[in-house]
């Protein structure tokens, strides 16, 4: 994406999944200023058409992390973790995703997680971000979205 994104994002996630579902809660329960819009792309009643337009599949969102920002630009994978952990004020964490020297590895293991995710489920890995939200430190003051800098 060029620029940064334009709030709110709408975050496509697989809610069926512990895993993607306790992930995307602990950082909703963070977004204080409501940069985000969670949207089940699991539930049965979703409605793809708009993103069918953009040759986006509900199988494709179901495979990988998607989001569309207010301007309709489309984020994938670790691109959207770095976003929505800057949005709910988890600096550390988005600064990991948006590090130049980590990005190509978390670019190779994310499909890895996505893939077994239900198998990460099992053995218990929803429960880290069970930790309720509140105790997790927001780290140094960088801009809030639509701030500018980073």
């Amino acid at each position: 994406m060029s620029g940064p994104p334009a709030f709110p994002l709408a975050v496509f996630y697989d809610a069926s999944c512990p895993l993607c579902r306790a992930e995307m809660e602990a950082i909703k329960a963070r977004d204080t200023g409501n940069a985000l819009q969670l949207v089940d792309c699991s539930a049965p009643d979703f409605d793809a058409v708009e993103c069918a337009a953009e040759g986006i599949t509900p199988a494709m969102m179901m495979a990988r992390i998607h989001a569309r920002d207010a301007a309709g630009r489309w984020l994938r994978g670790v691109e959207v973790f770095a976003v929505v952990y800057r949005a709910a004020g988890l600096y550390r964490m988005a600064r990991i995703y948006e590090s130049a020297l980590l990005r190509p590895l978390l670019d190779r293991i994310y499909p890895w997680i996505a893939d077994h995710r239900c198998l990460l489920s099992r053995f218990g890995l929803a429960r880290l971000f069970r930790v309720p939200a509140a105790s997790i430190p927001a780290a140094c003051p960088l801009p809030r979205p639509g701030e500018h800098g980073r």
